[in-house]
């Protein structure tokens, strides 16, 4: 049987749209499964085309981190989910025991040396730029309770190249998290015993 995804997201999609790319060319054994998204990110056409049952959750409307991540984990049991794939997530998920080990998270940055609180997107681009760096890549982990933390399941590194901005290495960063994130889950539902190898 194939994995069940669970996608978490709070932007673009575009990492949740790689994977349905992969699971319909055939280069991941997965179904996306559940879909938690913010309300806006609950429209754009990345939800849809996953054809799965989709959370569309505001931190905003909970008064605690507990309660935000009590009615995602409420939504996941629903759906017998394998792994929990965070695509871009912005607030923290709290996830329950019997979920360790099944949270995966991409960072757009070599941890751990650029992670931690506040350390996302075009901040982990320009931080990389402003050290001087000669390479850069992504890193995808085993999610705790740590902010970009837990243990990495594998890194991709590209090179930062004369004339770099922010924008230009996040371009080349994201191209390898497209390579590195079907890659990872194959091998956590490998080391699992689940099936997601093609």
């Amino acid at each position: 049987m194939s994995v069940r995804l669970a996608v978490l997201l709070s932007g673009t999609g575009r990492t949740l749209q790689n994977l349905v790319d992969r699971i319909a060319d055939g280069s991941l054994d997965a179904r996306i499964a559940a879909v938690v998204a913010n309300p806006r990110s609950s429209k754009v056409d990345a939800v849809r085309n996953a054809g799965a049952p989709v959370l569309a959750i505001d931190r905003r409307n909970f008064e605690s981190p507990e309660a935000y991540s009590e009615a995602i984990t409420a939504f996941l049991v629903r759906h017998d989910i394998d792994l929990v794939i965070q695509a871009g997530l912005t607030h923290k998920y709290l996830f329950p025991e019997r979920l360790r080990g099944r949270v995966l998270n991409i960072h757009p940055g070599l941890l751990p040396t650029y992670g931690g609180h506040g350390m996302y997107g075009h901040f982990v681009h320009e931080a990389v730029l402003a050290a001087g760096e000669t390479e850069s890549g992504c890193t995808v982990h085993i999610t705790d309770e740590e902010y970009d933390h837990g243990p990495i399941v594998l890194e991709k590194r590209v090179p930062v190249l004369p004339g770099d901005t922010p924008e230009t290495l996040a371009a080349r960063v994201f191209e390898a998290e497209c390579e590195a994130y079907p890659e990872a889950i194959r091998l956590v539902a490998s080391r699992l015993g689940l099936a997601a190898a093609t």
